[in-house]
């Protein structure tokens, strides 16, 4: 009889805000109405309901020109955490974003955006589809205050856009958000 550890086995890789060093000390606070108090991510932003993108609000840092968002799910059963969102060149005066942005390359709201592909090949946000059976998923709400836009297209990898945002960063912050797959009815 084989036991199994009670918790998911993790990537070895850490997610990208451990990778980047911002420059200024000030950190960026942020929020989501989508987060319940449990801090359990709302079933409509999951792959498993609606799989629509969460509303993110943060907080602002002096001179900044744009936003970038990566979201990623260190737990997934794989060598590396698992990309469910990247977005950059989000203008610098905008401190959110709505709820349910287009699965798209080029956003026409906010103007300017850009969205990268997730691990599952699309553009824009993937929502938690932990696998059933593995526990609870840590997601990493990621957010870096950049000080100007990177020109890079939606083909970017996360490697690339690492790159870009170690150059850039002014400010960075977090939320971490979880989610479980669904009990069977």
């Amino acid at each position: 009889m084989s036991r199994h550890p009670p918790h998911p086995e993790h990537s070895g890789e850490a997610i990208t805000i451990m990778k980047v060093d911002p420059i200024l000390d000030a950190g960026v606070v942020v929020t989501s109405s989508a987060q319940e108090v449990s801090g359990k991510l709302a079933d409509r932003c999951s792959a498993y309901f609606d799989n629509i993108s969460p509303p993110l609000k943060w907080t602002g840092v002096p001179d900044v020109k744009a936003w970038a968002v990566v979201v990623e799910d260190p737990d997934a059963p794989r060598e590396q955490p698992f990309v469910h969102w990247m977005i950059w060149n989000i203008q610098g005066e905008l401190r959110s974003l709505p709820e349910g942005l287009p699965n798209s390359d080029f956003l026409v709201t906010p103007q300017g955006g850009v969205q990268g592909r997730n691990d599952m090949g699309g553009f824009g946000w993937f929502g938690p589809r932990p696998p059933a059976g593995h526990g609870v998923h840590r997601y990493y709400f990621q957010v870096f205050a950049l000080d100007e836009p990177i020109d890079m297209d939606p083909e970017t990898s996360l490697a690339e856009l690492q790159k870009a945002l170690k150059a850039h960063t002014l400010a960075k912050g977090e939320m971490m958000a979880t989610y479980e797959a669904p009990k069977p009815q």
